[in-house]
């Protein structure tokens, strides 16, 4: 992505917010942390890196892909054991008082967090890689909401954390339970979405996808087709040509706004603007505006 979401390591082990908080950190050097607790449960998922985590008097190298979860006033700290390869975790923050304001809608939220409770342990879960995208997609455009100034942000971000919190729960209640979810090609859409979503300024073709998510194109187009009834060449243009349109009323120059979201050609984005919406961008914002005056 080209957007900075990447937060910077601070030694500070309290909650600022009420309710929650979430970061990204990409480190090669770090402070030294000590043992340490928290009032809230903490959410740690792992990407990469070489270090090693100090858990209750346990001690361990996670795997890329690995999710802790550590619930209120278990003593813990991470290791860096070498600069080599940047560090690289999602952290999240979250109080026992909000996750019981979810948990008034459905109990579902807690499934979890009351785990590690009645356990009295940290809980550990290693998603596979199509499942770990999906989180890593979902937790970026979480960041993203919370540093943006959009019309409804609030609201988006509290169904975002809502969203976020009850997927990671789904996901492991169906892998523990066995049963017959016809999941795996939902999860692939679903992570093919997301990654859609959050890498729409950048190339997105089915070569690309293919590789990132170990899948032959075949399964990807299959999925894809029948799931959404699109082709995914369709739905990314569809989506590019969506922002583009929501970027042009708001007030964004048009000559620019097709770059801004995939389009390497101007002229191919205006050609497919005039099909998808049957004028051009710039018809098409003047007369919005003047039935909007």
């Amino acid at each position: 992505m080209k957007k900075n979401l990447q937060s910077e390591f601070s030694t500070r082990q309290y909650m600022l917010s009420r309710d929650f908080e979430i970061y990204y950190y990409s480190d090669r050097t770090m402070p030294k942390v000590s043992t340490h607790t928290h009032s809230y449960y903490e959410f740690y998922f792992f990407i990469e890196g070489n270090i090693k985590m100090h858990i209750d008097g346990k001690t361990f190298k996670p795997t890329p892909g690995s999710m802790i979860i550590i619930p209120p006033n278990m003593p813990h700290f991470a290791t860096l054991l070498d600069s080599e390869v940047s560090y690289r975790r999602f952290v999240f923050w979250i109080t026992s008082d909000f996750l019981q304001s979810l948990a008034n809608i459905s109990e579902d939220y807690l499934y979890l967090t009351d785990k590690t409770d009645s356990d009295k342990a940290f809980f550990m879960h290693h998603f596979d890689e199509i499942e770990f995208n999906t989180i890593q997609g979902k937790v970026f455009s979480l960041i993203d909401e919370i540093h943006s100034n959009r019309f409804g942000k609030d609201a988006k971000i509290l169904l975002s954390v809502s969203d976020f919190i009850l997927s990671i729960n789904r996901l492991i209640y169906e892998d523990k339970h066995k049963k017959n979810f016809d999941s795996d090609s939902d999860t692939l859409y679903q992570s093919l979405v997301q990654y859609i979503e959050t890498h729409i300024d950048e190339p997105l073709t089915l070569d690309l996808l293919a590789e990132k998510f170990h899948i032959s194109k075949f399964h990807i187009s299959h999925v894809f087709t029948e799931t959404n009834g699109l082709s995914l060449h369709k739905y990314i243009v569809k989506k590019r040509l969506d922002m583009c349109k929501d970027a042009i009323l708001s007030g964004a120059d048009i000559s620019t706004v097709a770059a801004n979201y995939g389009f390497s050609d101007y002229s191919v984005f205006y050609r497919a603007f005039v099909k998808e919406y049957g004028k051009s961008p710039k018809k098409f914002r003047d007369e919005i505006m003047r039935n909007n005056n």
